[in-house]
């Protein structure tokens, strides 16, 4: 059972906002229409594939929302899609809208407490567009990003999240370090992960309280400063080869060992 999605305000006109208003792939385009978040404007499919079967779920979806579906040539779709293969469908939305910070921190009673990801620099679209994904399947309750040095929701995170920026609650802030301090007095634990944290991932015993998961760049990790805001630093255990895992994984392996310990916990 996933607890009712946070309220949301839209970004200021000062910010770049989410992003998200161009979804291209089959698996993400799909999930825009069966979600039913936002508006879409139209869906543009590959006129010698409209009728295809993949395409069918696609079109059906989109007459039962009363979209526009246009039939286009390949060259015309790929001269305007952003990701290297659109596989024949591109649809134009209304940008995503931020989720207020203070409403995914916030409990909610007879709902499974709060279950945030933090990301600390993650510029890279796959890996955010991975943890972001994850982040959905996993049942996290929302996730944050920062207005600089960050990746926003281009049109490779939304395919490669494959629907999950639909379904995941996303809060833009303007500097993490702020954001984490607010988290914990709100009662939310502070997780970094870190490959040199001295206690592993898979003790967390308070996974089943609020928690935050903290994420770092790729290659440089976690800020400074942000390790400060940490409650705990958590590391992964390895049995060789490099000396850490990219951040979609080490992100993937931490959001499941707090699935694990919730799900142990209401079998008790």
């Amino acid at each position: 059972m996933s607890p009712p999605p946070p309220r949301r305000r839209r970004p200021a006109a000062a910010t770049a906002g989410l992003g998200g208003d161009q979804v291209e792939g089959r698996r993400a385009v799909r999930e825009l229409l069966s979600a039913g978040r936002r508006r879409v404007r139209d869906v543009w499919v590959v006129d010698a594939v409209a009728a295809s079967a993949p395409m069918a779920e696609i079109v059906e979806l989109a007459a039962e929302r009363g979209v526009a579906v246009r039939a286009v040539a390949r060259a015309r779709l790929e001269a305007v899609a952003r990701t290297e293969a659109p596989q024949g469908v591109i649809a134009h939305a209304e940008p995503l809208v931020e989720a207020d910070l203070d409403q995914l921190c916030r409990s909610v009673p007879g709902w499974p407490p709060p279950f945030l990801l933090a990301f600390d620099g993650i510029t890279d679209p796959h890996n955010l567009g991975a943890l972001i994904r994850t982040a959905a399947c996993a049942g996290a309750t929302g996730a944050i990003l920062t207005h600089h040095r960050s990746a926003h929701v281009t049109p490779t995170v939304a395919k490669v999240a494959a629907g999950g920026i639909e379904h995941l609650p996303l809060a833009l802030v303007a500097g993490l370090p702020a954001a984490l301090a607010r988290l914990r007095t709100a009662g939310v634990w502070v997780v970094g992960l870190d490959p040199e944290g001295s206690d592993s991932v898979f003790d967390l015993t308070l996974a089943t309280e609020p928690v935050a998961l903290v994420l770092g760049a790729e290659g440089g990790g976690l800020s400074r400063l942000v390790q400060q805001r940490c409650d705990m630093l958590v590391s992964i255990p390895r049995a060789g080869g490099p000396n850490s895992l990219n951040v979609s994984a080490a992100g993937a392996v931490g959001c499941y060992e707090v699935v694990r310990r919730r799900q142990a916990g209401r079998k008790k």
